[in-house]
């Protein structure tokens, strides 16, 4: 299990485009669970509309915990799409 942490940079948070690409790129990684966390809730990153709304607005933190096969790819794609795009 791989965990992080990513605090949105994104004036708008992650909205539409962004989380369908995040959606998208987690689903690749088959056998891997993708989560995503904030304030107490926790979603799998390939259900577009639970991750829409979870309402994650710019400023707040977020935590990922990838488990599975692929787990040290997940995170390493994860992470760099957080950083690049929200």
């Amino acid at each position: 299990m791989k965990t992080f942490s990513y605090t949105i940079k994104d004036e708008v948070g992650i909205h539409a485009r962004p989380a369908g690409n995040l959606a998208k790129l987690a689903k690749g990684f088959k056998g891997t669970t993708i989560t995503i966390e904030k304030g107490g809730k926790s979603v799998d990153v390939t259900k577009l509309m639970m991750l829409m709304g979870l309402g994650v607005k710019c400023g707040d933190a977020v935590n990922f915990i990838i488990e599975g096969g692929d787990e040290d790819a997940a995170f390493t794609a994860i992470s760099e799409f957080m950083s690049a795009n929200l």
